[in-house]
């Protein structure tokens, strides 16, 4: 059976994960369209490239996998399992699970601003700043300025594509910790053929039509239940 995840700020919540739009969020002491678009890069990148690394830092140093992270990589024993999330975050990776899609970038990585298919995972000893902090001065190996490898708004996201050809293919699409307001990811619950399972997890869940399971429940008890389900 082939179970396809679609995960949003929720399911790290949990860990300590701040979410973008919740009180306490990441934006309360950054203005949105300052450190996470196209026009903010272009105006101020060396505020970009403080944002980021601090992020790296404290998710590095504070944030570890929940119940939710380790139970969704757990089923891979059992079920072929994919993972597409909305989170920048490697907490789906470092609980273990081996196939995840990130459809706004990684915030461990970073890539060349001319060729944007060097992407380098930090810390990394080709470029020129070795640890996860970067600047405006990073070099990757060629002597190319670097920056971080997140899809900002106002920039296309490359990895739909490949989202909606996973949701296509699902037996099971499992939907967790998310609004169903962030377009494009909102749109991939279309993609289910008619007779795919769908479940939808969130303590606050979005209205949604009566072929969704709904499990308004938090992602590590969601998870849970979920697995008690299949």
């Amino acid at each position: 059976m082939k179970i396809v995840v679609s995960t949003g700020a929720g399911v790290s919540a949990e860990s300590g994960m701040a979410t973008y739009r919740d009180a306490g969020g990441l934006w309360d002491n950054y203005p949105v369209m300052e450190v996470a678009s196209d026009e903010g890069f272009a105006r101020n990148p060396a505020l970009i490239h403080q944002f980021y690394s601090n992020l790296r830092t404290k998710m590095t140093r504070d944030i570890k996998p929940n119940a939710a992270h380790l139970g969704l990589a757990e089923m891979e024993r059992d079920y072929d399992v994919r993972i597409i999330t909305q989170n920048v975050d490697d907490l789906h990776e470092r609980a273990g699970s081996t196939h995840v899609l990130h459809l706004h970038g990684e915030l461990m990585k970073v890539r060349s601003m001319t060729h944007p298919e060097r992407v380098y995972t930090l810390p990394c000893d080709r470029l020129t700043d070795k640890g996860l902090t970067t600047t405006v001065n990073t070099r990757d190996p060629y002597g190319d300025p670097v920056r971080p490898h997140i899809v900002f708004f106002g920039e296309d996201v490359p990895n739909f594509g490949p989202a909606v050809s996973l949701v296509e293919q699902a037996d099971v699409l499992v939907i967790i910790g998310t609004s169903l307001v962030v377009y494009p990811a909102a749109a991939l619950i279309r993609y289910a053929r008619p007779a795919t399972r769908i479940f939808y997890i969130d303590p606050k869940p979005a209205a949604v039509s009566s072929r969704v399971t709904v499990l308004p429940m938090v992602a590590t008890e969601g998870v849970a239940r979920l697995r008690e389900l299949l």
